[in-house]
């Protein structure tokens, strides 16, 4: 299990890559990273579904939001939008990557979010507008800042693209047929350890399952996972980045199962 000095030491080395390396970074062919608004439908309940398009430079990769221990979550914000009342982003599967023995996921060339936009006045126009801050990679790592800005009429046609990417989305509990998940908490020096179990389908030769506290001031270290016939369980520490003692919500708690282009999305867990 990865310990407090532990991830002090990742936390500064992504500082100090961030330091040294500049958001307008652009290889010979042009910048590492382009932002696209998908205006998208409006939907029957008067939700619009648009999509943000983030294309990038040959060999670059960006990240999901439980990025891994090197990565840099992508961070919305939606500051100038009009006639907006809400956005929730809708996460595809990502990619799992292994380098020089660091386990980052995220999605390479290009990635399509969803996102449901919801509105007092469904039957006026919509302006979108505001900026994603991700990290991208290469051979380095660097921060980018990228602004969208974009009037979203009523109507609309259905987007082949934002389609594929909503479906491209992991399976529910339900719809993965798991049932009750369990989570053992016990104490540590710096943190808790979260032992999560629970019965899924093997879905591939491979199994990475990603643990999310559900609390941004909890670092979360990278999950040791074992199987035992159609059991799996996930075991990772918990910190508060203040170094202070928490108590943990169970009901936040969030578990991916990550196998090839397959995932399971579980929400919350019980004690055991």
């Amino acid at each position: 299990m990865h310990n407090e000095s532990g991830m002090y030491n990742l936390i500064l080395i992504t500082l100090a890559l961030m330091a040294f390396s500049s958001p307008a970074v652009a290889t010979p062919s042009g910048p590492v990273a382009q932002i696209e608004v998908l205006p998208g439908w409006r939907t029957s309940d008067g939700d619009h579904m648009a999509g943000l398009r983030i294309s990038l430079a040959p060999g670059w990769k960006t990240y999901w939001r439980a990025p891994g221990d090197a990565g840099i979550p992508p961070a919305f914000s939606f500051a100038g939008s009009e006639n907006i009342t809400g956005v929730s982003p809708h996460w595809p599967v990502p990619e799992v990557f292994e380098t020089n023995g660091m386990r980052t996921i995220g999605y390479h060339d290009s990635v399509v979010f969803p996102i449901t936009i919801l509105s007092d006045a469904p039957d006026q126009p919509m302006r979108i507008m505001g900026q994603l801050e991700i990290g991208v990679c290469e051979e380095i790592c660097v921060p980018v800042t990228l602004t969208f800005d974009r009037l979203l009429p009523p109507g609309g046609d259905m987007n082949s693209a934002i389609t594929a990417a909503l479906i491209n989305q992991p399976l529910t509990q339900a719809d993965a047929g798991v049932g009750k998940v369990t989570c053992a908490i016990e104490p540590i020096r710096d943190g808790l350890r979260l032992t999560a179990a629970f019965d899924i389908a093997q879905s591939g030769p491979s199994e990475v399952v990603v643990i999310e506290s559900g609390d941004a001031q909890i670092w979360v270290s990278e999950a040791q996972t074992t199987r035992n016939g159609s059991q799996l369980r996930a075991t990772a520490d918990m910190v508060h980045v203040s170094g202070a003692a928490f108590a943990l919500d169970r009901s936040k708690v969030r578990i991916t199962v990550l196998s090839g282009n397959h995932a399971v999305d579980l929400r919350g867990c019980t004690a055991g």
